[in-house]
């Protein structure tokens, strides 16, 4: 399907579509001799998940990250949206019943406490977001942080020289084949250093070897061991995490 088609058919914008090009979102498999981009199925299914997810008000930034990763399933995404667009639902309902007592409050057919007045609001952070976070391996990276912090000064140098060493090491032989047994070796160190201040699941500890290099902040840090250890990691912890699935 051309741009124009896909834009009529979902009831978004043709310049949305080319946003979403434009950085990478969505960019369609195929274009015509003439330069027009051609959306296939495949293309359509991805552009419902992020619509599921604009609903549901992720930033676009984050969506990219989350379909991104290897660790991503649409099956469960799909799940996932559903309990977050009941809940939605739930809270727009609380709310409307909360509009019509105030209507019937304001014409003097009822009484209605200062607490009833605000029943169905929610101001906190996103909660499909932070559940998104944590179907997705963040919830991992942020309790190891955590754990890190309440170490003892003298935990916190013996845990900095360990993860010194095995970063050594690993640039060492980042020009290894990611799948070769050193590689996997090392890599499985890397594994079991993190699952003893934190609990990743293989799945998760691939996602987290995926954003070692869509973020840059990860990818600056740990290239400076050596140029390209980042993407080495991610296709190391991949293979890893593909390998004791099964």
């Amino acid at each position: 399907m051309k741009v124009k088609e896909v834009a009529d058919l979902v009831g978004i914008s043709v310049r949305t579509l080319h946003h979403y090009d434009e950085i990478g979102l969505l960019t369609p498999e195929n274009t015509t001799k003439s330069g027009y981009r051609l959306y296939s199925q495949d293309d359509l299914e991805t552009l419902q998940q992020i619509l599921f997810f604009r609903e549901l008000g992720f930033p676009l930034k984050k969506i990219k990250q989350i379909i991104n990763r290897p660790s991503f399933n649409q099956h469960e995404a799909l799940e996932l949206h559903r309990k977050m667009l009941l809940e939605k639902r739930n809270r727009l309902d609380h709310m409307i019943q909360t509009i019509d007592k105030t209507i019937r409050y304001t014409k003097g057919e009822i009484q209605m406490s200062d607490k009833e007045k605000f029943e169905g609001f929610d101001f906190s952070h996103n909660p499909y977001e932070q559940e998104a976070r944590e179907r997705w391996g963040d919830k991992a990276v942020e309790a190891s942080n955590t754990k890190v912090i309440n170490m003892s000064k003298d935990e916190k140098n013996a845990f900095e020289a360990e993860f010194n060493a095995i970063y050594r090491k690993l640039a060492e032989i980042r020009y290894e084949p990611p799948e070769s047994d050193v590689a996997q070796e090392e890599i499985k160190a890397w594994y079991d250093f993190l699952n003893r201040i934190g609990n990743y699941s293989l799945d998760a500890f691939k996602g987290l070897g995926q954003m070692y290099v869509d973020d840059e902040r990860f990818t600056k840090n740990i290239d400076q061991f050596g140029d390209g250890l980042a993407v080495f990691m991610r296709d190391a912890m991949a293979v890893y995490a593909d390998r004791n699935k099964k």
